[in-house]
């Protein structure tokens, strides 16, 4: 497990969220089905690594509230410029009671057709919705490619092989990847120019009218 350091706040105004963000710091809240939400702050940088290394499906212990909690990051806020990290919701989990996340797929190996046929690898789901104890939940789960041998082909959730304790919630028949065949590119026609037989014509249509005499 990862480690995340925590103090509780006593206030949750805005001005003291803002005082905590020019200080480095970042607000928090914590919580679960037994226990009540508890404000905090954990320091923005640390959080980003350990977010970054654990995701939302590795179990992260906060420390430094009296007794350590083991937590989810649930839901993150992010800064749409800078993209760093604003607020954060973890969630307590129970060790002796499962819970559902959805944990990031890892394509592996070569899809045969891909390389032999040229066709285009399309991956559908980029994450696994899957039910485990805490101590089972997987960082990632890894989703070979290789059995695309065909465009017929095709990998659903239920092909995949689940580390031990680790149960599908998703369809089993849902289309994780498969090989699709390339689309050429159209090529686009030159863009006509204009017809200069036609404008000479017209042109010496309109000398000859204005050098006829008058009637």
């Amino acid at each position: 497990m990862t480690d995340l350091n925590a103090t509780k706040r006593e206030s949750v105004s805005k001005g003291e969220n803002k005082r905590l963000r020019e200080a480095g710091s970042m607000p928090a809240v914590m919580y679960g089905k037994k226990d009540d939400a508890t404000h905090i702050a954990l320091n923005i940088k640390e959080f980003g690594k350990v977010w970054h290394e654990a995701g939302e499906s590795t179990v992260v212990t906060v420390k430094g509230l009296g007794g350590d909690k083991d937590v989810l990051i649930h839901d993150v806020d992010v800064d749409p410029v800078f993209g760093t990290p604003r607020h954060a919701d973890l969630y307590v989990v129970d060790q002796t009671s499962t819970v559902q996340v959805t944990v990031p797929l890892v394509f592996d190996g070569v899809a045969p057709a891909e390389k032999e046929l040229g066709g285009s690898l399309i991956k559908v789901m980029h994450e696994l919705p899957i039910e485990a104890l805490p101590k089972d939940l997987p960082h990632e789960i890894m989703v070979d490619i290789s059995v695309l041998k065909t465009f017929e082909d095709q990998v659903h959730a239920g092909d995949i092989k689940l580390p031990g304790g680790v149960t599908l919630t998703a369809d089993s028949e849902e289309v994780v990847a498969l090989v699709q065949v390339a689309k050429e590119e159209e090529e686009e026609a030159p863009a006509e120019g204009p017809d200069m037989e036609a404008i000479v014509v017209e042109q010496k249509g309109k000398k000859e009218e204005e050098e006829k005499p008058a009637e």
